[in-house]
């Protein structure tokens, strides 16, 4: 199935029905979407902050993973704090990685599996490293490798 066809089939589902605290800004292209999320529970780290994704999908997709990253906008101002989003956005997220990556994902699960990671976290800081990753870092977000502190050495 071509990257268009699968776009347009998750398009459709997502413009049904969203989960609670989902919602799709923008869907002009198969190439790039931008969804907001919001974490549902009473995590004080984001207590009423809402945070937009940028999705950019290519012609591999669902084969590939998406690009996903956090940007900011005027009604989205900040990037979560977490321990695996970089201050540029960047999302350090075995989901989205080469290796744990798998096409029965969707940007449903993906912004779920988000919202679930923001929802878990009680630390109010970046990954180590942030400054000089963010200074230094040319790649795209799908060429990175990440060690996974969950691997097996």
């Amino acid at each position: 199935m071509s990257a268009t066809r699968r776009l347009q089939k998750e398009l459709l589902k997502l413009q049904e029905h969203l989960p609670p605290g989902i919602s799709l800004v923008q869907a002009d292209n198969f190439e790039t979407w931008l969804m907001d999320i919001k974490v549902l529970d009473d995590n004080p780290l984001y207590r009423g902050d809402t945070y937009r994704l940028k999705f950019h999908f290519s012609s591999s997709y669902p084969i590939e993973a998406p690009e996903v990253t956090f940007i900011t906008s005027p009604t989205t101002p900040k990037i979560p704090m977490h321990p695996h989003v970089y201050s540029n956005g960047i999302i350090c997220l075995d989901l989205l990685d080469r290796q744990g990556w798998s096409p029965v994902h969707n940007v449903e699960s993906v912004c779920m599996s988000l919202q679930s990671m923001l929802t878990g976290n009680e630390k109010n800081e970046r990954p180590p490293g942030d400054a000089d990753f963010v200074k230094s870092n040319r790649r795209r977000p799908r060429d990175i490798s990440f060690y996974f502190h969950d691997e097996k050495v």
